[in-house]
């Protein structure tokens, strides 16, 4: 690099434009400014050339769930399928469908429960914009009491995949068989693995936090925004000072109420 290259930018300035490029121009900044003997611009290289391993190893992990979609699933539409709430105490049992196209990818998509409340948020909101459907259902409390998980969890599904408005080719689901839809393929650990179950796992948890955040406005003191209705000791506590709500499944709780200690 010439020396008037070299001084056409402060130091500082070189810095901030290789620490805030975007990861298509991360490699032309890297080699044009390699030459550069200032040392703080030798530091922001190094953070550079580490950045851009860990995003091409991050874009390599969301391609492979692309790919793995696209194998599972085959040629035609292809619905991926998650829940959230099966073990929870409190609240609907929701499970989500989701149809994504090939492009454009959804970069850092994972299984929901390996992603932060802001990061699953601002998944939610793209893969609301790209995928090409999305489809819901929710089982309540009183329902999953009458009827048992089970036939709760099949009939979230095939009611979830229904309300998609498409009639799938494929249906990939997290976990073991149902037998819920037709054209099911279940894929354990698939919501980290696959594509559109990963997404449905995202859309579906960050909707039913959602609700479970205003049933916590209706009943504060049963902890269910930061529980989200799962059995934590607070929750378990209001359960044993309060009785159960609407919210509860009753099926769910009889130890806590029978119980003096759970631990």
């Amino acid at each position: 690099m010439m020396a008037n290259q070299v001084s056409s930018r402060s130091a500082s300035e070189v810095a901030a434009v290789l620490g805030s490029a975007a990861l298509e121009e991360l490699p032309a900044l890297i080699e044009r400014y390699r030459d550069d003997p200032r040392k703080q611009v030798q530091s922001a290289l190094a953070r550079a050339e580490r950045r851009l391993d860990r995003e091409r190893a991050e874009r390599e992990r969301v391609d492979a769930m692309y790919e793995e979609m696209a194998e599972l699933g085959g040629p035609g539409v292809v619905v991926g399928v998650d829940e959230v709430g099966r073990g929870s105490v409190a609240g609907p049992l929701t499970v989500c469908a989701v149809c994504l196209p090939e492009r454009p990818r959804i970069w850092g998509l994972n299984d929901s429960k390996k992603l932060t409340p802001a990061r699953r948020e601002r998944l939610a909101e793209e893969i609301a914009q790209v995928a090409v459907a999305i489809g819901f259902c929710h089982i309540p409390a009183a329902e999953i009491d009458r009827i048992g998980m089970a036939s709760a969890l099949r009939r979230a599904v095939a009611g979830a995949v229904a309300d998609t408005g498409l009639t799938p080719d494929c249906v990939l689901m997290d976990g073991n068989p149902l037998g819920a839809v037709d054209h099911e393929r279940d894929v354990v650990h698939g919501d980290a693995r696959v594509a559109c179950i990963a997404a449905a796992s995202i859309v579906a948890k960050v909707t039913r936090d959602a609700h479970m955040v205003e049933l916590d406005a209706l009943y504060p003191e049963y902890h269910l925004a930061e529980s989200k209705g799962y059995a934590s000791p607070e929750h378990i506590a209001a359960i044993k000072a309060h009785g159960l709500t609407e919210e509860h499944r009753v099926s769910f709780c009889g130890n806590f109420l029978e119980t003096e200690s759970l631990f």
